[in-house]
């Protein structure tokens, strides 16, 4: 029993210190081993992962300088006049042709009235106008036949005096052969004095006749002169009295359009006393109330127009080398927390910086190379979810897959 005793304790000392103390070693060796092992394949994972990060990540564009943009507009009335009734108020949304604000109409309705008497009389001033060309037209044919019956009519009485003075010349100079023949005769007794005296007589009635007859000629030919100026100057004149009256037909139906254009502006007018919404939209900025009296052009409110939306993203342009209209895109909305399907629709005509209000100027020499950002719009899909919550200013994410 005392040789156990003694024995015990040596062998607790060769557990501690003799040859079995080298197993902890070996242990921790091999847990360091373990160690060195599983961080060098943590560290190839992540290196392959990395590099595969890498392979997809060189594939797209993004960047965090983008918003939500849309159409705002003004909405303002296109005549003067008292508002009646507002029916919108701020944040409400209105559909296209949706009542807005309603003008007092009655001013308006007295313009339209005025402008239908207008048209009225002008209707009537072209009806009785009108029927004028064609009775011009007519009286002038009448007109120029008539005269040219005169000139026929001078014509022929010419003619005929014409062989009335032929044949009054002809019996003139028979009656002074006669007369000649008389003279010798009765100065042999031939004949007696009273038929030479009978022969002297109709020797005169005959020279009488035949002057009477040249007389006649003359004015015939006046008759006749006056009767084809009177033809030239109705041939003349009946094409400028039709032009004349075509031309007042012309002004009253000129006059009846005015008054009818203008009729049209009334009514028209009348339908603007009550302001529509242009598009489908978002009231925003309304500050107009009922009693104010306004005028053309005043803004009375602001339409935000929701259903048309897209995303303007600054892109460096050292990202929109290879960058292409119609490249898919992904765009997360930070307010919604969610990504949209888009794609690039076009690109701007210019940096940012030379549409700001004081454009850089390098000419100067104070010239620094600063990176521009090129405005590209991405158009979101159609259809996708919760579109109607997005709104325009909204910060978004947008990546572009250009490979």
């Amino acid at each position: 029993m005392a040789d156990e005793r003694v024995d015990v304790p040596n062998g607790r000392a060769a557990l501690n210190g003799g040859p079995r103390g080298a197993a902890p070693e070996a242990a921790a060796g091999r847990k360091s081993k373990l160690r060195l092992r599983i961080a060098v394949g943590a560290a190839a994972v992540l290196a392959l992962g990395a590099f595969f990060w890498w392979l997809d990540a060189r594939k797209y564009e993004d960047t965090d300088d983008a918003q939500i943009d849309g159409n705002i507009g003004a909405i303002s009335p296109r005549v003067p006049g008292t508002v009646t009734a507002v029916h919108v108020v701020d944040n409400q949304a209105v559909k296209e042709g949706d009542l807005l604000v309603e003008l007092d109409p009655t001013d308006l309705e007295v313009a339209v009235a005025q402008a239908r008497a207008a048209v009225a009389q002008a209707e009537a001033a072209y009806q009785a106008e009108s029927p004028n060309v064609a009775i011009t037209e007519t009286s002038n044919r009448a007109s120029v036949t008539t005269a040219e019956d005169e000139v026929d009519t001078a014509r022929a009485e010419l003619a005929q005096a014409q062989r009335d003075l032929d044949q009054a010349q002809a019996q003139n100079r028979l009656a002074q052969l006669q007369l000649a023949r008389g003279k010798q005769l009765v100065v042999t007794n031939t004949i007696s004095q009273a038929d030479y005296d009978e022969r002297a007589s109709a020797a005169d009635v005959e020279h009488a006749n035949a002057e009477a007859a040249k007389q006649r000629i003359a004015q015939k030919q006046a008759r006749l002169a006056t009767a084809e100026t009177r033809l030239r100057e109705t041939r003349q004149n009946a094409p400028r009295q039709l032009v004349a009256r075509e031309a007042n037909v012309e002004v009253r139906k000129a006059n009846l359009a005015l008054a009818q254009a203008q009729l049209r502006q009334a009514q028209l007018n009348l339908g603007y006393a009550k302001v529509l919404a242009p598009a489908v939209g978002v009231i925003g900025r309304e500050s107009v109330n009922v009693g104010e009296r306004v005028q053309p052009g005043q803004q009375l409110m602001a339409l935000t127009q929701t259903g048309d939306l897209w995303v303007t993203a600054n892109f460096r342009e050292t990202q929109v080398e290879k960058m292409k209209v119609g490249h898919r895109a992904s765009v997360h909305v930070d307010a919604l927390d969610r990504h949209y399907g888009a794609q690039v629709e076009s690109f701007a005509a210019a940096t940012g910086s030379r549409y700001s209000l004081l454009p850089p100027e390098n000419a100067s020499g104070n010239y620094v190379k600063v990176v521009q950002r090129i405005p590209v719009r991405i158009r979101f899909d159609p259809g996708q979810p919760e579109m109607d919550r997005l709104r325009p200013g909204m910060s978004v994410e947008p990546k572009v897959k250009v490979r």
